[in-house]
């Protein structure tokens, strides 16, 4: 078996940091009012700063498939061109359409010849599996380099037209015309934005990182949906596909909306993290003592202290020195953000040859997680 190195790491964030007072100008007031949510999430949350792909008009600036060019050629440079390339693993939450499959619109942004893709789908989780694919394709030596992304563009689901159908169809039936606050919710917590790696079969560049292992779980056997977007949930738990409403009840119920269960996460997404975060410590006999950095992919800071009682009650506590966390400034990208946390701590260059980092990313759509650990070369 090869080893696998992730070599370069880069990011795009497009156009200016958007703050906390310029979110509804960004994405407009729904139904002209302030929400009465955004005060009470962002206090939570912490989350000062974030990026939009959109202009001072309300223009769309980047695609998503744009966005994860643009972080895909940060990576290109006179030892290493887009033309080398021989396999594309990207991972997405939002593609910008149901088919063609996200990479083959990334390929066709880069125009650089024929080279195998690769799709991965899901929410934050995507990223790593994108990852986790090239790591596994250069392990077999099927490649020598693959260029794995995760990225978002989820402005465009949470602007305020987007939810204006709906508002209109509950004013006609004499309802509150409120949205709901599982769709509120993650108006203020999400962000566009794409992160890429060059992972290779040779420790290149001034900081490689070995990748010594990857490793994935899934609850969703046990535990109900909890993020959704194109669909809605029933009262018995399960989820309705849009594919099964009328076309004139998309709008109305604004079913392509992205919804979180906010209780089925509070109760659940840090309890089945540590789960299979002792699993992973048992299985490569490992523990915190292991780990020089901890990277952690919290939506919220709002769940940094639970996660860390969490561990610190199940016998497993990571110390706070040992955290790196970059939330707060660039928001939650989902499957972007273990890239943009990783790129930012390589470029601290506080890292030094030995050091161990551990990646970890929930997923509370159905509740997924992934790992990964590795070594300063």
């Amino acid at each position: 078996m090869k080893n696998a190195y992730i070599t370069k790491i880069s990011k795009f964030l497009p156009n200016s940091p958007v703050e906390n007072d310029q979110i509804e100008d960004k994405l407009g007031f729904i139904d002209g009012q302030k929400s009465r949510a955004k005060s009470i999430i962002l206090r939570n949350n912490k989350i000062k700063k974030r990026y939009y792909a959109i202009d001072e008009n309300g223009n769309v600036t980047h695609n998503n498939a744009q966005l994860t060019a643009a972080a895909i050629k940060g990576l290109c440079d006179a030892n290493f061109s887009k033309d080398q390339i021989e396999l594309l693993s990207c991972g997405t939450s939002t593609p910008d359409q149901l088919l063609p499959s996200h990479a083959a619109m990334v390929h066709g942004e880069l125009k650089n010849g024929n080279m195998e893709i690769n799709s991965a789908s899901g929410v934050c989780c995507s990223g790593m599996n994108a990852l986790k694919y090239g790591y596994m394709a250069i392990k077999v030596g099927q490649v020598n380099n693959a260029v794995c992304t995760g990225s978002e563009k989820v402005s465009t689901w949470t602007k305020a037209d987007f939810y204006q159908e709906e508002i209109e169809h509950l004013k006609a039936l004499e309802e509150n015309p409120m949205i709901a606050f599982d769709k509120d919710f993650l108006r203020w917590m999400l962000s566009d934005g794409s992160g890429a790696m060059l992972v290779e079969n040779e420790p290149k560049g001034d900081t490689p990182l070995k990748i010594e292992w990857m490793e994935g779980f899934s609850y969703a056997f046990e535990m109900e949906t909890c993020m959704y977007a194109g669909g809605e949930k029933l009262e018995n738990g399960e989820l309705k596909p849009w594919s099964e409403f009328a076309p004139e009840d998309w709008a109305k119920q604004s079913v392509f909306a992205i919804k979180q269960d906010v209780k089925l996460l509070g109760e659940n997404i840090l309890k089945k993290g540590v789960d299979c975060l002792k699993e992973v410590y048992e299985k490569h006999g490992i523990g915190p003592d292991d780990v020089d950095y901890y990277l952690p992919h919290i939506s919220s800071y709002f769940f940094k202290q639970g996660l860390y009682d969490e561990m610190k009650d199940r016998g497993v506590e990571m110390p706070w020195e040992k955290w790196f966390l970059n939330l707060e400034h660039v928001g939650n990208v989902g499957a972007a953000s273990i890239y943009l946390m990783l790129e930012e701590l390589v470029a601290s260059g506080k890292l030094k040859k030995g050091d161990r980092i551990l990646l970890h990313v929930p997923e509370s759509a159905r509740f997924s997680y992934t790992y990964a650990y590795l070594t300063v070369c």
